[in-house]
C-alpha cells in the first residue's frame, strides 16, 4: 500500500453512497450522470449492499468475479469514517454522518463508549440507556417502508433500529435464501428493496486478503449471478458497499505510554482512533503524535475534520459532541490499539481510515431485460 499524501475525502455532493437511495426512490426517475445509466427507466430496483467490498479489491480480483466485472460499474466514495456502522446508516438514510449522527463504530456518548454494531457499552445492552432513535432520529429510505432483507439475527438489534426503521423486515439464514427473498419481493411487484450481505467483511477480518477472501468473493459473484438470472423485466439490481479493506495483520501499534498520559479516554477504531484529551493537552498530543507517528498516520484535530468537511455539509451539535479532540487516521497498513477495543480474534484486515483502498467502493448495475 502506497503512503498517500492526503486523505481521500468523501464526495458528499456527488459520487457518494449517500446519493444511491435518494436516486432509486426519486419518482422523477432522474439518474445522475456519474451513475451507470442502465438505471434509467427501471421500474423496480433492488439495492444489495455487500459489506467490505472495496473498489480496489474488486478490480484487483476481477478475474475471480466475472459477473460483477462484466457489468456496468463505477467507483464512488463512501463516508467518513470508513466503517460499517457509519456507512450503512449513510446509505439507508441518504445523509452524511454529520447529519445522521452515527459518526463511528465506537462512539463517545456522554463519556460512555457505545459499540454501535452491538449497541452496548461496557455495562451491557444499551438500548434503554442510549435509545437508538435518539442517536439517529432520521427515517431510513425517505420514510418509505420497503422490504429489508438481512440476516434474521440482525433484525432485533439496536443498530438495526437506528439505521433501518421504518421498514418491513424479511430475515434470511443463508446466502441462498437471501437470493430467494430478493426474487420473491421483486416478483410480487415491490418497487424497491434493500438487501445486506456481510460475508466478505467477516472473512476479511478473520482471515485477511488471501485465499479465504478470494473464495468468498467468488461465492459472492455466483450469488449476484443467481439474482441477475431471476430479475424481472424492467428491474435493476444495484450493488454497492459500505467501505473497502486494508491488510494489516500484526502491524499494530500501542501509542507511547507517555503520550497516553495526556489522554482521558479513547473511542473510534484501529485505523481511525479518537483521543479525548485531558484539559489543555490537545496541542501537546498533536505534536507528540506527529513526531512519533506522522509517517504512518494523519494526525488531525477535531476542528480540522470539521473545517475540511469530513462529516459532510452539516454537523449536528449531538454528533459534534461525540468527536474526540485528536485522531490518528492511519495511512500505512497499521492499526492503533486501545486495550478497551477488543474482540474474539486479532483482525487481519481492517478499515476506518481515508485511504483510497478504504474510501472507494463499487457501484454496479444489472438490468432484467
Amino acid at each position: 500500500m502506497v503512503n498517500e499524501t492526503a486523505p481521500v475525502l468523501p464526495d458528499y455532493a456527488g459520487a457518494c453512497v449517500t446519493a444511491i437511495v435518494p436516486t432509486l426512490l426519486d419518482p422523477s426517475g432522474e439518474v445522475p450522470a456519474w451513475m451507470p445509466q442502465e438505471l434509467v427507466g427501471a421500474r423496480q430496483s433492488a439495492l444489495l449492499v455487500i459489506d467490505g467490498l472495496g473498489w480496489d479489491q474488486l478490480e484487483e480480483r476481477a478475474h475471480l468475479a466475472p459477473t460483477l466485472a462484466s457489468l456496468p460499474r463505477t467507483a464512488i466514495t463512501t463516508v467518513c469514517p470508513t466503517t460499517t456502522a457509519t456507512g450503512l446508516t449513510s446509505i439507508t438514510t441518504g445523509l452524511a454522518p454529520g447529519a445522521h449522527g452515527v459518526i463511528g463504530y465506537r462512539m463517545a456518548v456522554n463519556r460512555q463508549i457505545l459499540n454501535v454494531l452491538r449497541w452496548s457499552t461496557p455495562r451491557g445492552d444499551a438500548r434503554e440507556s442510549i435509545v437508538p432513535n435518539g442517536i439517529q432520529p432520521n427515517d431510513a429510505f425517505g420514510s418509505e417502508r420497503p422490504p429489508v432483507i438481512t440476516r434474521a439475527e440482525f433484525i432485533a438489534t439496536g443498530f438495526t433500529e437506528a439505521h433501518l426503521q421504518p421498514s418491513r423486515f424479511e430475515g434470511y439464514r443463508m446466502p441462498s435464501t437471501m437470493v430467494v427473498e430478493i426474487t420473491a419481493a421483486l416478483d410480487r411487484g415491490e418497487p424497491f428493496l434493500y438487501a445486506y450481505y456481510d460475508g466478505i467483511d467477516k472473512v476479511a477480518h478473520e482471515y485477511g486478503m488471501g485465499d479465504h477472501y478470494d473464495a468468498e468473493l467468488m461465492a459472492v459473484d455466483q450469488m449476484v449471478r443467481a439474482i441477475i438470472s431471476r430479475l424481472p423485466q424492467g428491474a435493476a439490481l444495484v450493488v454497492t458497499a459500505d467501505h473497502g479493506q486494508v491488510q494489516v495483520g500484526d502491524n499494530t501499534i500501542t501509542p507511547d505510554r507517555d503520550l497516553l498520559k495526556l489522554v482521558d479516554f479513547q473511542s473510534g477504531e484501529g485505523r481511525f482512533r479518537w483521543f479525548h484529551t485531558r484539559p489543555g493537552s490537545a496541542s501537546e498530543l498533536v505534536a507528540g503524535f506527529n513526531e512519533r507517528y506522522g509517517d504512518q498516520a494523519w494526525v488531525v484535530t477535531r476542528e480540522q475534520t470539521i473545517d475540511e468537511g469530513w462529516w459532510g455539509p452539516r454537523l449536528t451539535d449531538q454528533a459534534a459532541a461525540m468527536l474526540g479532540d485528536v485522531a490518528l487516521v492511519a495511512r500505512e497498513p497499521v492499526a492503533f490499539l486501545d486495550p478497551a477495543d477488543t474482540g474474539p480474534f486479532v483482525l487481519q484486515s481492517r478499515h476506518g481510515s481515508l485511504t483510497s483502498a478504504e474510501v472507494m467502493v463499487p457501484l454496479v448495475v444489472a438490468r432484467g431485460w
